[in-house]
Parts: C-alpha cells; sequence; structure tokens
C-alpha cells in the first residue's frame, strides 16, 4: 500500500488514532493494526524533535495541559509531523522552523501561548 496524501500515512503508520461508536458511546483508541516498526519510529521522531522544535515541545505542553498523557501527546505531535514532513516531501522543500512558526502566528494559533523563545532549527 503507497500513502497517495498525508492521511494515508498516518493510517499506514499508526499514528492516526481510530473513533470506534456504538449507539451513544464514542471511544478514540490508538491504531492496532498498522506498521508497528513505522509507527515506533514517528513516535521517536516526535519524542527527539521536543528538544530542537519550538513549537513541538509547545504542542506537547498543550496537550499535557489539557490532561494527555506523555505517550498520547507526543503521538498526536507524530501526527502533526507527518503532515508537515509529507508537505515538504510533495513541493521538495526543506522543513524551516522559522516558517512554520511564522504560520502559526499568522493563523493566530492557540499554541503561540505555549510558545518559549528559542533558537530555530532546520531539519534536512
Amino acid at each position: 500500500m503507497s500513502a497517495a496524501s498525508a492521511a494515508d500515512l498516518q493510517q499506514l503508520s499508526g499514528v492516526a488514532p481510530i473513533t470506534i461508536r456504538s449507539g451513544k458511546s464514542c471511544v478514540i483508541r490508538m491504531r492496532r493494526a498498522c506498521a508497528k516498526a513505522l509507527r515506533q519510529t514517528f513516535h521517536e521522531f516526535a519524542r527527539c524533535s521536543l528538544r530542537k522544535s519550538a513549537w513541538a515541545s509547545a504542542y506537547c505542553a498543550m496537550l499535557r495541559a489539557k490532561g494527555h498523557r506523555f505517550h498520547s501527546a507526543v503521538r498526536a505531535l507524530a501526527f502533526k509531523w507527518l503532515r508537515v514532513l509529507f508537505r515538504c516531501w510533495q513541493t521538495r522543500q526543506p522543513y524551516d522552523e522559522a516558517r512554520y512558526l511564522q504560520q502559526l502566528r499568522q493563523k493566530k494559533s492557540p499554541l503561540i501561548a505555549f510558545l518559549q523563545p528559542t533558537p530555530n532549527a532546520t531539519i534536512h
């Protein structure tokens, strides 16, 4: 199976959660039927990005403040990173932290409130 979109890659890798609905109940769970090594790779990438990426650590802090557990927050971060990296792959452009932060500020993202001043990073 090949990934034609970021959502396909998120589901294939197991980073995308699965929603189970029955009657009036709705439960969101971690995807079990997936490429587990790929999920682990993106999970570790997201965890390692916490030290180098200002928005990544802010996003994780925001989710933790909302009550998410650490690994749940890291999976959510991996979900976001996959969209970012897929876009970089599509456009054949390297990731630029400063450009991404500028977009967050322009869109008045709630993530801005959790940002701490750190040097800009570029991932090639």
